[in-house]
């Protein structure tokens, strides 16, 4: 098909009227009764705007268009001349030895307003590590059994167990009295009270590393791990009130820990010194909460940045062995994410997960039910999904 809708009979005064064609609006072209030119792709290639080489110097151009304002007119009559520059993809700083790069750096202590709530848990987070600062001189076999005793209780039977399995994603059912007793042993880690605690976890879960998530490492490293506890105003201003844990306010016992949060772990922290003295509130309360801190935190922090993805969960979730043994199972994150509701997340038989086999033990003496982990055919599903997407990790 011919560039203009009538071919001249001289060649020269064609290539001349073919030039000019190409250097003029549509909008001028129908004065011109020149043809359509978006219907001519060989044309198209002949006046191409993007190249570096013109058929002829715009100061010879007797029209005297400007090629701007012709992509400009083009594309508001919905017909674009002029092909978008390729945008060249931002470059962001990686954490280190992971592909997991930091999109938003988030700055938590410097250049905005603390509340009292985030000066309170700064203070009390700090407090515990400069209690730590003791331990060398204060050490005694006592007290040292006192802090991994208690590492046990709070961590394995309060944390993964009742705030994480039990209580954010119900993998299991346990008579009350029971459930309230882990959950107890959660407050003692001085980790918040349950219905804060599962609520940030369920949002984490919902939102997981995209901009509402509560703890990503596409903010930072450090971000996920702790400093996000002290900013305790960006929770809700991501994901809005806590409306996701309506099952735990309604329980009386969980709104009583919440409205006497505070007063359960200080209490702890004066008995421990009332049988051991300062040793005991050194190592029982400093060691472990902070060793307990640091733990879950790695969950955040770690398990989103170093280890392997045999899931395709679309997130940066990470099984890693290390956080694995000293989180009583939480390191296969990556297996946690593909699978929330299982209470298993160990799921090979060398994936060590403690706190798997303490739920495992519940159910033989018939103490834990309805206890969920993934069916074959549900891996066989997500293996299979595995097969037909790309892994997400970066």
């Amino acid at each position: 098909m011919a560039l203009i809708t009538s071919q001249p009979k001289n060649p020269i005064l064609h290539n001349h009227f073919t030039t000019l064609h190409c250097s003029i609006p549509q909008f001028s072209r129908s004065i011109l009764n020149l043809g359509p030119f978006s219907n001519n792709a060989k044309a198209i290639k002949l006046c191409n705007f993007n190249s570096k080489s013109r058929n002829f110097p715009l100061k010879n151009n007797p029209f005297n268009f400007n090629p701007k304002i012709i992509a400009k007119s083009n594309a508001a009559i919905g017909e674009a001349t002029v092909e978008p520059e390729e945008e060249v993809p931002l470059k962001h700083r990686k954490i280190f030895l992971s592909d997991v790069e930091v999109k938003r750096e988030k700055e938590v202590f410097f250049g905005r307003k603390w509340n009292s709530l985030d000066i309170g848990t700064f203070v009390i987070v700090l407090s515990m590590h400069l209690l730590c600062l003791f331990a060398p001189f204060n050490f005694n076999w006592p007290a040292f059994w006192v802090s991994v005793a208690l590492y046990v209780v709070t961590g394995l039977f309060g944390i993964t167990t009742s705030f994480h399995r039990n209580l954010s994603h119900r993998s299991f059912k346990l008579p009350k009295w029971l459930e309230y007793f882990f959950a107890y042993c959660g407050v003692l880690a001085l980790q918040g009270n349950p219905i804060d605690w599962v609520s940030t976890h369920r949002y984490h879960h919902q939102f997981c590393d995209s901009e509402k998530d509560p703890h990503s490492p596409i903010e930072g490293f450090w971000f996920s791990h702790m400093s996000w506890l002290f900013d305790t105003n960006s929770i809700a201003e991501r994901c809005g009130e806590p409306t996701n844990v309506g099952d735990l306010e309604k329980q009386s016992f969980y709104r009583f820990l919440r409205s006497t949060y505070m007063v359960h772990p200080f209490a702890l922290g004066a008995l421990l010194y009332a049988i051991g003295g300062f040793p005991f509130l050194v190592w029982g309360m400093g060691v472990r909460v902070v060793w307990v801190y640091h733990i879950t935190w790695l969950v955040n922090s770690a398990c989103h940045v170093w280890g392997k993805q045999p899931w395709n969960t679309r997130d940066l979730s990470r099984n890693n062995w290390w956080v694995a043994l000293l989180a009583f199972g939480e390191g296969w994150h990556n297996n946690h994410h593909a699978f929330e509701y299982s209470a298993r997340h160990g799921l090979e038989w060398w994936e060590l997960d403690m706190t798997w086999y303490l739920v495992k033990f519940l159910q033989a003496i018939g103490l834990a039910t309805d206890v969920k982990v993934p069916s074959e055919s549900q891996k066989q599903r997500m293996a299979l999904n595995n097969n037909n997407n790309d892994v997400v990790a970066t």
